[in-house]
């Protein structure tokens, strides 16, 4: 009897132990069938986004900010060049994802967009985040669309504007920075001509451009030559720069550089990529644009050839002395669709992405990366070694067009140590402020401008190229001038100078 009683026991036991695996097994598949995985719990962000560098962020390091920040990152990177393309055809085609960045010199394109009501505005819940409710209400202002905030700003100086030029070759020619525009012209001259880079053949030019009136190098050029930052304010009447004498005397400039070829004849349809490559490659020796390029042009340039040493101006001497145009304390801004964004608690889960991406750790990691690999830090201060530069071009650089207002955000960690070229693009940029031309429309509104800015612009892009490659002349580009009023311009002034009076009154 009792040894009955054990053998049954026994085999109870033996059947227990072999069903207790499978049961484990079971009860693991079922919970790997219920659980949520970890980017599945994660609420998705779809982002369109500007990409200024020839790679993508780092994956490690846009992952990391997903675990930090709590939400799962779908952004569409798309290069500089042919950001406002992309961005106008989701714009036109209803297709935005939840975030879209808009930058400044398309932002009146999608006014129109913004007073239809295709944007959130998102003035009133700025003040539930601890950060948001910290931005610059006179840059927010700037952004403001009929007296409401749509947008989070990306913060930039007022002007990074600027040359940067090869100093090697300066120093082959013996020739001294140029400090005036006769200077310029004969350096860039110089460097067409003389064999700046000593191999014996006539390949190099002086300047190269691309197909941009605003960023590429026209504008700039402009300033020096003394023309308006895009409108004159004269005896309560406003003037379009392209109708002034300075905004000719550029034209005939570049056109000058383009008859001797020492500028690329190609630039009006060359992109910001093969511009870069051309100056990185030794093809050209002046490249005029945003001053802080030029660490990630160095190194690239130093790639290809060791030898290269680029170096920075920001001063150069006009008619009226020193002049550089300025755009708002804005780059651009996040606009947040309400097609993709459907109710206002979903709105503040996108913005507190945004609030949480100003807090300290995620704000550093997006602007030096990760501590030991892309920079140190000694006593609460970071250091960006040369020898770690390319890295940080490579694998963190591409997140700044990602940071809203990071120049005033005190939680980013102060800099010890700065490579040299990045800190002179800084001060130099700095130093700009003591002579920028502001626009005298920034903070009025012409209804006109909004909607058929985008039409009539191109009748002045199109008419200014010609004029510089010698297809029209000067009483021919005049007469597009007055097509551009005809076509609503005349309208627009008149808006302007209403609108200035209204605000001189107080109104």
């Amino acid at each position: 009897m009792l040894k009955r009683l054990v053998r049954k026991v026994v085999a109870r036991y033996c059947c227990l132990l072999v069903l207790l695996p499978l049961l484990v097994l079971v009860l693991s598949a079922c919970s790997d069938k219920d659980a949520v995985q970890p980017d599945q719990a994660l609420p998705p962000i779809s982002i369109l986004a500007p990409l200024h560098f020839p790679q993508q962020p780092s994956k490690e390091i846009v992952s990391e900010i997903e675990q930090l920040t709590g939400v799962k990152l779908n952004i569409t990177w798309v290069p500089e060049g042919v950001y406002s393309d992309k961005m106008n055809t989701a714009l036109t085609t209803n297709s935005l994802g939840k975030v879209t960045f808009v930058k400044f010199t398309d932002y009146n394109l999608v006014k129109n967009a913004v007073r239809s009501d295709a944007f959130w505005e998102i003035g009133p819940y700025l003040a539930e985040f601890p950060n948001l409710k910290q931005l610059d209400p006179a840059i927010l202002s700037q952004t403001a669309v009929d007296g409401k905030i749509y947008g989070l700003y990306t913060e930039r100086p007022s002007s990074r504007q600027g040359i940067i030029i090869r100093q090697d070759w300066l120093d082959h020619l013996q020739l001294d920075k140029p400090q005036t525009l006769e200077q310029l012209y004969e350096v860039m001259k110089q460097f067409t001509y003389n064999d700046p880079d000593g191999n014996g053949k006539q390949d190099t030019i002086g300047l190269v451009d691309r197909n941009d009136l605003v960023y590429g190098v026209f504008k700039t050029l402009s300033s020096y030559f003394g023309a308006p930052n895009n409108w004159k304010l004269e005896n309560g009447q406003f003037i379009p720069e392209f109708a002034t004498p300075e905004y000719m005397d550029t034209m005939n400039f570049m056109h000058k550089l383009y008859e001797e070829k020492i500028i690329n004849r190609d630039f009006a349809l060359t992109s910001k990529e093969v511009q870069r490559d051309k100056f990185i490659r030794g093809t050209a020796g002046i490249f005029i644009g945003s001053m802080t390029d030029v660490q990630r042009l160095s190194i690239e340039a130093q790639a290809i050839n060791p030898q290269a040493e680029l170096t920075l101006i920001n001063r150069i001497e006009g008619p009226d002395g020193y002049r550089v145009w300025s755009i708002p304390n804005y780059n651009g801004l996040y606009l947040f669709s309400k097609k993709a964004i459907a109710t206002g608690e979903e709105l503040k889960e996108v913005l507190r992405f945004f609030d949480r991406s100003m807090d300290k750790d995620v704000a550093n990691l997006m602007m030096y990366g990760i501590e030991g690999r892309h920079y140190k830090l000694e006593n609460g201060k970071v250091i960006l070694p040369e020898e770690t530069s390319q890295l940080r071009v490579k694998e963190v650089n591409p997140l700044y067009s990602l940071m809203i207002a990071d120049i005033s955000n005190k939680n980013i960690l102060e800099v010890e140590q700065k490579e040299q070229l990045t800190a002179m693009a800084e001060q130099l940029s700095r130093d700009n402020e003591q002579f920028v031309v502001d626009d005298p429309t920034l903070t009025l509104s012409s209804p006109t401008y909004d909607e058929k800015n985008v039409e009539l612009s191109t009748i002045i892009t199109d008419a200014t190229y010609n004029y510089i490659i010698g297809n029209m002349d000067a009483a021919e580009f005049n007469a597009e001038v007055e097509k551009w009023k005809a076509g609503g311009g005349s309208l627009i002034m008149q808006e302007y100078a209403q609108a200035q009076a209204k605000a001189e009154s107080g109104g």
